[in-house]
């Protein structure tokens, strides 16, 4: 089975934080981590430094390839710097799984 995984640190999310489903709506210094298994990317953020792990809302989300699952990775970097309450961006949450 393939499978890939990509984490970017230090994400500020802009204004409205990010939302996640176990925790609600949160903010501050993030750490992205998705991980793609061959057919769905799931998709995490956590407070930098900490070792609590929240799924992001509308993960896990289809993807087919290796390139999409890299793809929505940076989807999701840009959505959560802008803030707003962000999940998966709406042009993935058609692909949750």
């Amino acid at each position: 089975m393939a499978w890939a995984s990509w984490t970017t640190t230090g994400i500020y999310p802009g204004a409205g934080g990010v939302r996640t489903e176990e925790a609600g709506v949160i903010s501050g210094n993030l750490t992205l981590h998705t991980t793609w298994t061959g057919a769905a990317a799931q998709v995490a953020v956590q407070y930098s430094g900490s070792s609590d792990w929240f799924t992001l809302a509308g993960s896990p989300v289809e993807c087919d390839s290796e390139q999409d699952s890299r793809d929505l990775h940076q989807a999701v970097v840009e959505a959560l710097r802008n803030g707003g309450g962000a999940g998966v961006p709406a042009e993935w949450a058609g692909h949750a799984v």
